[in-house]
């Protein structure tokens, strides 16, 4: 039986050559409506893959226009026995380094010698058992050590402890604490109150969990971790714990260097003048350069790695005795580019499929698998940058531009949120290409390529919550509350964990070149929705005041302490941004709940703060004022914010950064937008210092210009919108619910939302305040635009993906 399939628009088949049958207007007009609303629907979509193409496009030309560039890939020494050749800037291509920072010494007997000639920084010997810092020693009992004219002899020496005397008196420096005649030092006059509690900590808490602080030779107080020594300048030495021993090293005073000697067996050694031997060491580090050795007879080989100097040509003028053997810089392949290549096009082809599937519904799996391979993309681009085998710009390009692919393949309606996000990821990607290619320097590319694998971890891991959670959703299985709350513990203990690792371990960037603080962020915000989440659900509780008290403690304790960690750490780093941002957040947050708690007097109490504080801005910034330096450290901030042409050396980041600003103009430095000097070089602005990251913008400005800084600015302004819009619907579906879990959904997202907006809005206005010299300096990295690889996984990745999974829901709801 034949059956006849005839759509609105098909016409019958006419039955004479002549004749043409009537045209169906009705039919046609029901099909270009059907575009129509398709295409209105569709818009955003059309929009966001525009400027993510127009943006990736600009990146492959900036790496397609790259000049070449030369550096050297073998650094040849040729010495007679006998010879000696001091080294530095110029010959090893170091660009961190002292222009004589070493000096090379054949010896008959004992081979190459070696010895640092740079007063202010170190050479480092690597080995197979370890490192060996130039110009230190680690104590043994029976040594004696002077500094200038001040004799030390070591009764006691460990791992753990070293004991000396001088003068009749006693001292014992475990690594964290200096002890004199058995007693802990007072805290110095200038110390403030978290050195202060860093001292009792110390002093009350076993070994294992102490925080090293070195002890410093030098200067006329005894206090703190400091021995003082009349007419010896400060820092002129210090014993430090170094690969799990104490070691005793010179310092580097401002005034006239000290004398340093260690008194052994034999002659005393001057720690300033130390030459080591060259025998069995596997690599050294100049200035940041690392360099692996080979040593044949009279002919010592350094290849250099990591921070080494680019020259537009392979012709440079050396002494006699060293050679180079010149390399191109490579854009395009490297590392392991072909193990991700294969998986970007596995990845990209899943994505196709899931795509080409989804009407038929069985698009899940290859969506799945696509997500799989972004993420192990990113993970295996991240491990080879580690290893000092980072893939190519070229590799990295594509990692970056499949993550923003997949982000915005996955199912579920484009939000505003979602397509403000990548298109500020694209823009920041744009930045770090162009800051890498156009620096002087090797390394710095290794900002583009860190932040495209983090993208892609967090791409990936992101996906595949999104895609989890919808499957969740659509078989109505849904976590139980307490699932919930004991997630959150183990969430809140794992970034405590961080933290303290960074407290024990690292310093203020970080521990095992990570951020802990990022994380602490995101799990402060979660801790603090949760309990403001339950606390609208207060009178459905109990009734007893005694009750009441409990359970106020039991809901709000969590955020409280955590707060209260958070805020310890984060005093201990010298500067005031961390403070700030969490004002910002607690401000952001406490308006949140007036809002949704309809508390009118709070709302305007909030309001009135923010305009008080924007006045007092107001009133520095034009009024001034003298009374700043009795405030100590923060006072100088204050003062090179005010008068930064008084202050060149302090002030010297301010000052170009607005020099790169002015230079940009509207339409940036070249005066097209920054069109003609894609991946050219990027001129004095790359002399910023933390110009990647806290004066991301101030280069982004002198590049694109005032104008590229307004679409930046309407860029950011749309996410911020799109966050509230997605709050405010969270909020109104848990106020509109009729049970327990949607209503604690609801505002449990509603508050995430808008606590994770606050600390974005915060890295904003730090960021933009102290590129624009808005504020003080203050060290807070832009979101999306500066090379934080930290914030962007442990922070950003998890906010977008939380956003687009309330949105889902809520669609869902």
């Amino acid at each position: 039986m034949a059956i006849s399939l005839r759509l609105p628009f098909m016409v019958a088949p006419a039955r004479s050559t002549t004749r043409r049958m009537p045209f169906d207007k009705r039919g046609f007009g029901e099909v270009f409506a059907a575009i129509i609303r398709a295409a209105a629907r569709n818009t955003g979509l059309a929009v966001t893959l525009s400027l993510l193409t127009v943006l990736c496009g600009l990146q492959a030309l900036a790496l397609l226009r790259a000049p070449a560039a030369w550096m050297p890939a073998a650094i040849t020494v040729k010495l007679a026995p006998g010879e000696a050749i001091a080294l530095g800037q110029h010959e090893l291509a170091a660009p961190q380094s002292d222009r004589n920072h070493l000096s090379l010494r054949r010896d008959a007997q004992d081979g190459w010698m070696l010895r640092n000639l740079s007063a202010t920084r170190q050479v480092i010997l690597l080995r197979d058992g370890g490192e060996q810092r130039m110009g230190s020693v680690p104590l043994q009992a029976g040594q004696r050590f002077q500094i200038d004219s001040a004799l030390f002899e070591v009764r006691a020496a460990d791992a753990g402890s070293v004991t000396f005397a001088r003068d009749g008196h006693e001292w014992r420096y475990d690594g964290a604490v200096l002890y004199r005649d058995g007693h802990q030092q007072a805290s110095c006059p200038e110390s403030h109150v978290a050195s202060k509690l860093l001292s009792l900590w110390n002093r009350a808490m076993p070994g294992l969990v102490t925080i090293p602080r070195p002890l410093s030779f030098g200067g006329n107080l005894y206090c703190d971790n400091r021995l003082g020594l009349a007419q010896v300048t400060s820092g002129a030495a210090q014993l430090a714990r170094s690969n799990g021993e104490l070691q005793l090293s010179a310092g580097n005073p401002d005034g006239d260097r000290a004398a340093l000697l260690v008194h052994a067996a034999g002659s005393p050694t001057d720690l300033r003048k130390q030459e080591a031997s060259l025998a069995g060491v596997n690599a050294i580090v100049v200035g940041h350069t690392r360099f692996q050795l080979n040593a044949e007879g009279g002919q010592l080989t350094l290849h250099p790695s990591r921070h080494v100097t680019l020259f537009s040509a392979p012709d440079l003028k050396l002494p006699e005795h060293v050679t180079w053997q010149w390399q191109q810089r490579a854009l395009w392949d490297g590392g392991q580019s072909a193990a991700i290549w294969i998986g970007l096009a596995a990845s990209l082809a899943c994505m196709a499929a899931a795509l080409a599937f989804a009407a038929i519904r069985n698009g899940g799996t290859a969506m799945l698998l696509a997500a799989g391979g972004v993420l192990a993309c990113g993970v295996i681009a991240l491990v080879s940058q580690r290893t000092g085998h980072a893939p190519s710009a070229a590799c990295s390009m594509l990692l970056a531009a499949s993550a923003l692919l997949l982000w915005l393949a996955l199912p579920g309606r484009l939000t505003l949120l979602t397509a403000a996000g990548v298109i500020l990821l694209a823009a920041g990607l744009l930045s770090q290409l162009e800051l890498g290619l156009g620096a002087p320097e090797s390394s710095w590319l290794r900002y583009y390529q860190k932040s495209a694998a983090m993208l892609a971890i967090g791409a990936g891991l992101g996906g595949l919550l999104r895609l989890w959670a919808q499957r969740q959703t659509a078989h109505r299985a849904h976590l139980q509350q307490r699932s919930i709350e004991w997630l959150l513990a183990l969430f809140a203990a794992v970034a405590l964990a961080a933290l303290a690792a960074q407290v024990l371990w690292g310093d203020e960037t970080g521990v095992f070149d990570l951020q802990p603080v990022e994380l602490a962020k995101l799990a402060l915000t979660a801790l603090t929705a949760h309990c403001l989440a339950l606390r609208f659900s207060w009178h459905n509780g109990p009734q007893k005041l005694s009750e009441h008290g409990a359970r106020w403690l039991q809901l709000i304790a969590p955020a409280l302490l955590f707060l209260a960690l958070l805020g310890l750490s984060l005093v201990q780093v010298d500067d005031f941004s961390p403070l700030i941002l969490l004002l910002v957040w607690s401000t952001a947050m406490a308006f949140a709940y007036a809002l949704a708690a309809r508390n009118r007097k709070l709302a305007g109490a909030l309001i009135a703060i923010v305009l008080t504080a924007i006045g007092a801005i107001v009133y520095l910034r034009c009024a001034g004022t003298d009374d700043l330096i009795r405030w100590g450290f923060y006072a100088d901030r204050f003062l090179v914010w005010l008068n930064p042409a008084e202050h060149p050396h302090t002030g010297q980041q301010l000052l170009l950064g607005a020099r790169a600003i002015s230079d940009g103009g509207w339409l940036g430095a070249d005066h097209w937008l920054g069109l003609r000097s894609l991946g050219m070089t990027a001129g004095s602005a790359v002399q910023i210092p933390a110009v990647q990251d806290d004066f991301a913008a101030s280069f982004f400005l002198n590049r694109h210009g005032l104008a590229g800084g307004l679409l930046l600015w309407a860029a950011q302004a749309a996410l911020l919108a799109g966050i509230t819009f997605t709050a405010a619907r969270a909020y109104q579906a848990g106020a509109a619910a009729r049970d327990f879990r949607h209503a604690w959904s609801g505002r449990f997202r509603y508050f995430a939302l808008c606590g994770g907006g606050a600390f974005v809005l915060g890295h904003f206005l730090l960021s933009w305040g102290t590129n624009l010299a808005i504020f003080p300096i203050m060290g807070q990295p832009m979101s999306f635009l500066s090379a934080g690889g930290s914030h962007l996984l442990f922070f950003l990745c998890p906010l977008l993906a939380f956003s687009a999974i309330s949105a889902q829901s809520l669609e869902g709801e």
